[in-house]
């Protein structure tokens, strides 16, 4: 039997699947497929953005599948650079060419939304007999190949969550499935290490509590995935499918806030490096900042290993949500601003260095929600004078991200979001003024003009391009120059936007390059441009400090055949 996998790409809170990302799905589904001894040949991986671009050679495989698998759903949708999430109306468009199984599975079941501030909702897709997997899509396709009765009649087939067990397993040899990725081998795993929240309450609109309690892997599972996706070509990789690597394997205490254990994380770390000397990104993404405050040394002991054995640039994201402690108590929130406040520091302290990708080790990002419970017009004067209060204590944040709530059905906050009409223009109006007053501000400290990025990655190219290095949010690059699509480059920074950066290529090639580069050296200017560019070609460096006196700074961004 013939398999299509279509990947519409993932958005939640624990898990990114958006190119350059590619989510465990995928990867778990081919794992439970080749259980049941599917050869890899008849296991076709596709991308959305492949159907859009190049239908033709994919629909004729669609058309002829016994099983067809779309993976979808956005629970946090953000703004993406290359690619944008699978919609309902290209779903029913698929199926309704697919005369075999339709199964439609991941965080979509919980229900649809494009944007923030929009109630999800489950989405009407007329086209024939579609599955939607009510749980895990990867157990539910390895049910329905139980039997021919079940995947001729998956109705019958009870929808369950998968064990930990069971992924060890598929996870393992479904990692053959990145080689059909467009993006490989230049593509970042997203790894899993537990699902669900260990708090006894949760957040009023999150929907990680819909996975259960915490269910962690065992170490020597989640290494030999790694060892597996190595083998298969893969070298950058995302420890970001928890709610908290901090409490990976941590010890329930009776609490909210588990207590970490750091020798399980420098376990996992040094695990993943043995299995993969030649990775080239290592990055991880959540952390509940409750539990860095909570058990400081702990956490310090876990940052410290993480930064031994990661790849520099690494970003810990905080689920801060909200300044305002009444908004903090009415939503169950994780943290108060004080915690907050000091898990930043401790942050910054350990991993504030500058790496060798040119970016600090390992800095915190803040996610705010607006919308919630019990927010009023002081909340957001409250949100800015905390971040303000960051700017001023010169702390570093790696990115700020701003989003109205998207309410799902089962959580607290289904049904309770009239504040997200009501406060929009207060919301727009304060975002921006973020932007303007702490993002740039905060961007030019973090990566000051003359800095170099290392292995920035072009994506997009016309008359600019614009790159970002692999890696967890990564700085969106603009560079006034059309280069190859899919090459990697070293870039000095050269001017600030509000969320993205100026760069030219590092070191310039000074006798090639055009007027539009040179200007951007730091410090050129106008007439410093024009008489270097009256001084080509250099034979040497002695040649260009004669023909430009002034030019010693400039040497340091420049080459000269």
């Amino acid at each position: 039997m013939k398999v299509v996998i279509i990947d519409g790409y993932v958005d939640e809170p624990a898990c990114l699947g958006v190119p350059p990302y590619i989510s465990p799905y995928p990867r778990y589904i081919a794992g439970a497929l080749r259980e049941h001894k599917i050869p890899q040949q008849d296991i076709y991986y596709v991308t959305i953005d492949q159907l859009r671009t190049s239908p033709e050679p994919a629909k004729n495989r669609i058309m002829s599948a016994g099983l067809v698998i779309i993976i979808a759903g956005m629970t946090v949708p953000g703004k993406y650079l290359r690619a944008s999430p699978i919609t309902p109306g290209e779903i029913e468009s698929i199926f309704s060419i697919v005369s075999g199984t339709k199964i439609l599975g991941g965080p979509i079941r919980l229900g649809f939304s494009d944007e923030g501030g929009k109630t999800a909702s489950v989405p009407g897709i007329d086209a024939g007999d579609i599955n939607l997997a009510h749980a895990d899509v990867e157990a539910f396709v390895y049910d329905i190949l139980q039997s021919e009765e079940h995947l001729h009649d998956p109705e019958n087939v009870v929808h369950r969550f998968r064990t930990v067990d069971e992924i060890a397993r598929w996870s393992v040899n479904g990692a053959f499935i990145i080689k059909q990725h467009p993006d490989h081998p230049d593509l970042m795993c997203e790894l899993e290490t537990y699902r669900g929240c260990g708090r006894r309450k949760h957040c009023s609109f999150c929907t990680e509590p819909f996975y259960g309690s915490s269910d962690y892997r065992a170490v020597f599972d989640v290494v030999s995935e790694v060892s597996a996706l190595y083998g298969a070509g893969a070298r950058h990789f995302r420890i970001g499918r928890q709610p908290d690597l901090f409490t990976y394997h941590a010890t329930d205490t009776g609490g909210d806030i588990p207590e970490p254990d750091p020798y399980i994380i420098e376990s996992l770390y040094r695990g993943i490096r043995n299995v993969a000397p030649g990775l080239r990104v290592l990055h991880m993404d959540n952390a509940n900042p409750a539990t860095i405050a909570a058990y400081p040394e702990e956490s310090r002991a876990i940052m410290k290993t993480i930064i031994k054995y990661h790849t520099s640039g690494d970003v810990a994201a905080l689920g801060m949500e909200s300044a305002d402690p009444k908004v903090v108590v009415a939503n169950d929130l994780k943290a108060m601003p004080e915690d907050v406040f000091e898990a930043i520091k401790l942050i910054n302290d350990v991993g504030g260095m500058r790496g060798a990708n040119g970016l600090p080790e390992l800095l915190p990002g803040l996610n705010f929600v607006h919308g919630l419970q019990g927010e009023t017009k002081n909340t957001f004067g409250m949100n800015y004078d905390f971040m303000k209060t960051v700017l001023d204590a010169d702390l570093l944040v790696r990115r700020i991200n701003i989003r109205q709530v998207m309410s799902f059905p089962g959580t607290p906050m289904f049904g309770k979001d009239v504040l997200v009409k009501k406060h929009k223009k207060m919301f727009l109006k304060y975002k921006q003024m973020v932007r303007k007053d702490i993002d740039l501000p905060m961007l030019r400290k973090l990566v000051p003009n003359g800095t170099i990025l290392r292995d920035v990655m072009c994506e997009i190219s016309d008359h600019i391009t614009f790159g970002r290095q692999l890696g967890s949010y990564p700085l969106l690059v603009g560079i006034p120059a059309k280069l190859p699509v899919g090459r990697f480059i070293d870039v000095t920074v050269t001017g600030h936007g509000y969320r993205s950066i100026t760069g030219i290529p590092y070191p310039l090639k000074i006798n090639h390059a055009p007027m539009k580069l040179i200007r951007e050296l730091p410090g050129a200017g106008k007439k410093r441009t024009a008489k270097i560019i009256n001084g080509v070609p250099y034979e040497n460096e002695q040649d260009f400090l004669d023909k430009n006196i002034t030019g010693q700074d400039l040497l340091r961004y420049i080459t000269i055949p």
